[in-house]
């Protein structure tokens, strides 16, 4: 799909206890389509499929970079002064964060998205990672942001929290096929031996984006149509 690994959009929600850091930090932008977002039929599906481990599978999404909204570009570099401490060596410095190259992003709050630095590495899935990927396969986004006693995902990108569900042609959260997911070496998920409703599987990434009760009812309704199988 067109936007797969493409990591932009709004930012995620965050509890506004988490702006009780050292300073306080300032609010967000781009998240005003978080909780009325929709989804695709495909979220009612029941898949073979667990989530992988960080431990096997290292953070190899992260090899492409991500794309961010330019006002969550701005949002990123107005707190470098709480992320770079947490940068992997010799990317302190927010001048070294992203690069020129700029697109178009329909779903995102600007419409215009800006790419994170990729750093070529030969022992990363791949050969490439995100400038914002550490060594111990985190991300420096949201080790900040738990650092500095924020939500994790303050200043993560929303494809990066999305990742591996996806967005279909209207913006609709969807997951790819599932031959497609378990064939990628790469993927984010891994074969089970029974069948798990994907409400379930990303529970955590929909009840952010579309609010508990919401989450709630994919999930019977998946359950239901499971029994029937």
């Amino acid at each position: 799909m067109k936007y797969f690994i493409m990591i932009t959009h709004f930012i995620k929600n965050w509890d506004e206890k988490g702006l009780n850091s050292k300073r306080r930090v300032r609010t967000s932008t781009g998240h005003d389509k978080i909780g009325v977002m929709e989804i695709n039929p495909r979220l009612y599906d029941s898949e073979p499929m667990v989530r992988c481990r960080l431990h096997q599978c290292r953070a190899a999404c992260c090899l492409y970079g991500v794309w961010v909204d330019l006002k969550q570009f701005e949002d990123i570099l107005a707190h470098a002064d709480l992320i770079s401490p947490f940068m992997r060596p010799g990317y302190a410095d927010p001048q070294t964060w992203f690069n020129g190259e700029v697109d178009d992003d329909p779903f995102s709050p600007s419409k215009k998205v800006r790419h994170s630095s990729v750093i070529g590495n030969d022992h990363h899935y791949g050969g490439t990672e995100c400038v914002f990927l550490r060594s111990d396969h985190k991300c420096a986004l949201q080790v900040s942001a738990d650092a500095n006693q924020l939500h994790s995902w303050r200043f993560k990108p929303f494809y990066c929290i999305l990742h591996p569900l996806d967005l279909d042609e209207q913006g609709r959260i969807t997951l790819d096929e599932t031959d497609l997911m378990l064939d990628e070496p790469g993927s984010c998920l891994r074969p089970a031996n029974m069948l798990i409703p994907l409400a379930e599987t990303f529970e955590t990434e929909l009840v952010h984006f579309l609010g508990a009760e919401k989450q709630k009812r994919i999930l019977e309704e998946a359950r239901m149509r499971l029994k029937l199988k």
